[in-house]
């Protein structure tokens, strides 16, 4: 039984062939289109019920008050309870501030120590370590915290005259901010290892010293993925919750120090959670309102990031 001539073979092969590669580009569309839709509906259902909150509370008593006292009782009055945001948000602040002036500069100098300084037999040891870090359960941290730091820097302030609670903006800041390392130091390292050699041979070529080399010509090159992995981890910090519950205190006042008990957003937001939630008032609903103010902290943060990249780029041929 004959086939068909070559000519038939051919554009059946071909047509076949057009067919799967529809057929795949079908399928990354869609998949495209999943994870689009996906971030769409995570957005629109954060603005819908802060809509909803905010029929029960005014907008500039949520975003400029600074008292955080929701009242769960209050079901057949309007008495509601007061839902200002500065606490929260300078606890959040406060630990993530104190976590990236820990964990950026011990991240970016090791990422530099690991691909410039490092032999090789003592990166291999060294970098796995570090990134062990990166898979310890955040639980962990918060015992860590709650368990030593905190008693430490307590016992540490009384002998200087610091008066440093033992659960504090400060215990959770320093935690969080070992937990990030990892974060800084891998991604900084496999940047800057990304460098041209050519770059670096000719800078010493015209007499630099190694530490000119990293200063003038590798962390130019290297900024936008740096500030990427400087921005992951300000938005771990962030958005951390089970370190900031043990450690923090939940202390939902405003402070000016960060040696106090504090709360943040995400504890905030575990907390009105918990228990029966009906989403029906605002002890509830202030849930939605929190995650879209932590949603827009994040687009303003890749927003920082994408003009510094823009700003300070270099581009090398």
């Amino acid at each position: 039984m004959r086939s068909g001539s070559p000519e038939q073979n051919y554009h059946r092969f071909y047509s076949a062939r057009n067919d799967v590669e529809i057929a795949v580009n079908a399928l990354l569309m869609f998949c495209s289109a999943v994870a689009i839709l996906t971030t769409v509906g995570i957005v629109l259902s954060l603005v819908f019920e802060a809509i909803r909150f905010f029929s029960f509370i005014n907008p500039a008593d949520f975003f400029f008050g600074t008292v955080w006292s929701p009242k769960f009782s209050s079901t057949t009055t309007n008495d509601h309870g007061q839902y200002g945001l500065l606490p929260l948000l300078t606890g959040t602040l406060w630990v993530a501030t104190i976590a990236s002036l820990v964990a950026v500069p011990i991240g970016l100098m090791t990422a530099i120590y690991l691909s410039q300084y490092a032999p090789r037999n003592v990166r291999a040891v060294i970098k796995p370590i570090i990134e062990i870090l990166a898979g310890i359960p955040t639980i962990v941290y918060g015992f860590f915290a709650l368990v030593t730091v905190g008693p430490f820097l307590k016992g540490a302030g009384a002998l200087v005259g610091l008066d440093i609670s033992a659960t504090s903006a400060l215990t959770a800041g320093l935690v969080m901010g070992v937990m990030i390392i990892p974060f800084i130091s891998s991604l900084s390292d496999d940047i800057l290892n990304q460098v041209p050699l050519a770059m670096r041979d000719g800078s010493y070529g015209l007499g630099a010293t190694q530490s000119e080399t990293i200063r003038k010509v590798l962390l130019p090159s290297a900024l936008p993925g740096i500030v990427g992995a400087f921005l992951l981890a300000v938005s771990r910090a962030i958005g951390e919750t089970m370190i900031v519950v043990l450690a923090a205190g939940n202390s939902p006042v405003l402070r000016g120090t960060p040696l106090e008990p504090i709360s943040t957003i995400t504890v905030s937001i575990v907390n009105q959670l918990t228990g029966d939630t009906d989403f029906t008032g605002p002890q509830s609903l202030v849930a939605f309102a929190l995650g879209l103010t932590l949603f827009i902290m994040t687009l303003l943060l890749n927003i920082a990031a994408l003009y510094i990249v823009r700003r300070f780029r270099e581009q090398y041929e």
